[in-house]
C-alpha cells in the first residue's frame, strides 16, 4: 500500500529538521512526504538539504489573516492522491514520529477490520530539549496523552468518543478520505477544524480506532492556557462550528475566556423540551457581536455544508 506523509509548516524550521530525520531512520519510510509551506521559504531549502526522493514541497501562499491549515491540509491529500498514495498519514509538524509508527498505521490499514476507519495515533508531549537537542530515539520518553487510548504495541481498539480525535497523528486510506470530503475550509487558524473532521467520521459511521504503537512526540514549544493569543481564531471557528452542528467546541476554553473577562456570559431563550440534552437554560458569549453558547443544552440540527466542500450532516450526538 503506497504511503504518504502529509504535513504543514509555517515558521517551524527546527521541529520540520527533526520529524525529517525521524522519519528517514523509521522502520519504514513513507513512499511520499508532502510538505505544504503556508508562507514558509525555510521549507524548500530544508527539504532540499534532507535529499529524500519522497520528499515533494508545495509551495501555499495564504492571504492575510489567520492560517488557512485546513485548506492547505486538503492541499496536501489532493497531492499525495496524485501521486498515487492508498494510505494518508496526517503529522503535525510540531511531531517526531517513533520509528515504528508508519509501520504500525500500515500494519492497521491493511487489516480488513481496520481499512476503512480513523487510524488514531498516541501522543507523548515532550519537555523542553536540552542544549543538545533531542535524541533521534525518543522511545524511553514515551509517555502518552492520559485523557485518550494507548494500546500497547500491536493491538488496536475501538473508538467511540470522537471528541478525542485531533489531528497532531492520524491516517485513513485513500477511500475513507475521499468519503468524508476533507477538512472544512471554511475554519482557519487555531481550533476546531479537528474535532469538525471528527464529527463528519461520527456523522457518516466511520469508525474510529486508536492504534497501539503507532506513537508520535510533540516537540515543545511555549504555550499559554488558555490560549488567549488566538482569542478571536478560537471564537470564529467556535461559531462555525456551531453553525455546522449545533453544539459548542472548546468549552473548557470558552469558559476560561468568560473567567478571565475577556467575553461576556448573557442568557437566551428557554429551549423547547425536544431540543435538551443538558441542563434546562441557555447561556451565550458575546464577543465581537456573536453569540456563543458554551453551557446548558445543545439542539440536534441539521447543518448545511456551506462551501467547505466537505461533508456536514445532523449532528448525531452533543460530544
Amino acid at each position: 500500500m503506497r504511503t504518504a506523509v502529509i504535513t504543514t509548516v509555517h515558521g517551524r524550521a527546527e521541529h520540520l529538521r527533526r520529524q525529517l530525520r525521524a522519519l528517514a531512520a523509521g522502520t519504514l519510510r513513507p513512499d511520499v512526504h508532502v510538505v505544504v509551506a503556508i508562507d514558509d521559504d525555510d521549507a524548500a531549502t530544508i527539504a532540499a538539504a534532507a535529499a529524500s526522493p519522497a520528499l515533494v514541497v508545495v509551495e501555499y501562499p495564504s492571504e492575510p489573516g489567520p492560517l488557512p491549515v485546513a485548506a492547505a491540509r486538503n492541499t496536501g491529500a489532493r497531492t499525495a492522491l496524485d501521486l498515487g498514495a492508498e494510505l494518508l498519514v496526517f503529522l503535525d509538524v510540531d511531531c517526531i514520529p517513533s520509528p515504528g509508527m508508519i509501520a504500525s498505521y500500515l500494519g492497521a490499514a491493511t487489516q480488513h477490520d481496520h481499512r476503512d476507519a480513523l487510524l488514531c495515533g498516541p501522543v507523548t508531549y515532550l519537555p523542553p530539549p536540552d542544549s543538545t537537542g533531542y535524541p533521534l530515539n525518543l522511545e524511553h520518553l514515551v509517555d502518552p496523552h492520559p485523557q485518550r487510548p494507548a494500546p500497547p504495541a500491536g493491538q488496536i481498539i475501538d473508538g467511540s468518543d470522537y471528541a478525542l480525535f485531533w489531528s497532531l497523528s492520524f491516517a485513513l486510506t485513500a477511500p475513507t478520505w475521499r468519503q468524508l470530503g476533507g477538512f472544512c475550509s471554511e475554519y482557519r487558524g487555531y481550533g476546531a477544524e479537528d474535532t469538525d473532521f471528527a464529527q463528519i467520521a461520527s456523522a457518516t459511521n466511520v469508525p474510529m480506532r486508536w492504534i497501539g504503537g503507532a506513537h508520535a512526540f510533540h516537540q515543545f514549544h511555549p504555550v499559554s492556557d488558555p490560549p488567549v493569543e488566538h482569542l478571536h481564531d478560537i471564537l470564529a471557528n467556535a461559531t462555525i462550528f456551531h453553525r455546522r452542528w449545533g453544539w459548542w467546541p472548546m468549552p473548557g476554553w470558552l469558559n476560561a475566556f468568560v473567567d478571565l473577562g475577556l467575553i461576556h456570559l448573557g442568557l437566551r431563550r428557554q429551549p423547547h423540551d425536544h431540543e435538551l440534552v443538558g441542563p434546562s437554560d441557555v447561556p451565550s458569549l458575546q464577543a465581537n457581536g456573536a453569540g456563543l453558547t458554551v453551557r446548558g443544552p445543545v439542539a440536534r440540527v441539521s447543518a448545511g455544508s456551506g462551501h467547505c466542500g466537505c461533508r456536514a450532516t445532523t449532528s448525531r450526538s452533543a460530544r
